[in-house]
């Protein structure tokens, strides 16, 4: 059953979900330890999945780290966060996934690498998993059209910090179950989140709407009409924004910002999506914002 409101369709969940008792997480990068960290404290055995041994340890690393802040700031006890550590293994191997009721992927934003991912996790998992990625602009039906269970796959955009931030942005392929979502709304739920849905579209809600803002703010910049200093207070105090568009950009990666301007602009055709020609000059000579050192601000 669904509700309807203009073109969007919504889907009304039902009442029973299935169970999800194991997830598996790929990639121990930035996002993927948060979402392990955040599965763990939902009371969620984990597994954590990464390519080398390097980057597991140092994901674990992160995890035993935001997990001691959380401690001293009063926001759990000491033996609700050993209780979490013990909840996480890890591994370099995607076959540790196969027992996994929800497997997460948070690995890099390469249309190709989370393609060949998805066609090797539906082949691992058994039947009845959830294969979820927390992409923030490839479009679920090409990652679904990968498996040969597109009904089971779906979108679980988390926002970054993950343990610090409510929202996650559910996106619906156009073969979702709406079993799968009821199941993936109540995991994230249960993990202290607050589950949006939306459907596949370029961008989804989240960056649809954001990364035009901060293009516009370049384009702002690129035309003269102020430095970047006055964009961003005039946002932040004029608007109330917690961090000016520019600095925002310069925090999310300008590499990261161009990919996405660049699926909107191909995945929409409209001219008010192309990349601002600052953006795409500064991201050729390596100025990628805090990552690099050197964005809109020095760092």
């Amino acid at each position: 059953m669904r509700a309807h409101l203009g073109n969007a369709h919504f889907r009304v969940v039902p009442a029973m979900c299935m169970a999800i008792e194991r997830v598996a997480v790929l990639g121990a990068g930035q996002m993927g330890a948060g979402i392990a960290q955040v599965s763990a404290c939902a009371g969620y055995e984990v597994v954590m999945i990464d390519i080398s041994q390097e980057f597991v340890d140092r994901g674990m690393g992160t995890i035993s780290s935001s997990l001691e802040k959380l401690v001293s700031k009063g926001r759990m006890s000491e033996e609700e966060s050993a209780s979490a550590l013990s909840l996480i293994s890890s591994s370099t191997d995607r076959s540790a996934a196969s027992s996994a009721d929800l497997v997460v992927e948070a690995i890099p934003e390469i249309p190709d690498l989370k393609f060949s991912t998805f066609s090797e996790l539906d082949s691992i998992c058994k039947p009845g998993a959830i294969l979820a990625s927390n992409t923030s602009s490839i479009s679920i039906n090409e990652i679904a059209s990968h498996t040969g269970r597109p009904d089971r796959v779906i979108g679980m955009h988390f926002m970054n910090p993950v343990p610090i931030m409510k929202l996650i942005e559910i996106i619906n392929g156009s073969e979702t179950d709406p079993e799968v979502t009821a199941a993936v709304l109540e995991a994230s739920e249960k993990m202290g989140k607050v589950p949006l849905e939306c459907n596949d579209s370029p961008g989804f809600v989240s960056n649809r709407i954001l990364c035009p803002m901060l293009n516009e703010a370049i384009l702002t910049l690129q035309e003269g009409v102020a430095e970047p200093e006055a964009i961003d207070g005039i946002m932040k105090l004029g608007m109330n924004h917690p961090i000016g568009p520019l600095a925002l950009a310069d925090l999310i990666g300008l590499d990261t910002v161009l990919h996405i301007m660049g699926v909107l602009y191909e995945g929409l055709g409209q001219e008010k999506y192309a990349p601002a020609p600052l953006l795409v000059e500064m991201v050729e000579s390596g100025r990628l914002g805090r990552k690099s050192g050197s964005g809109f601000y020095e760092y």
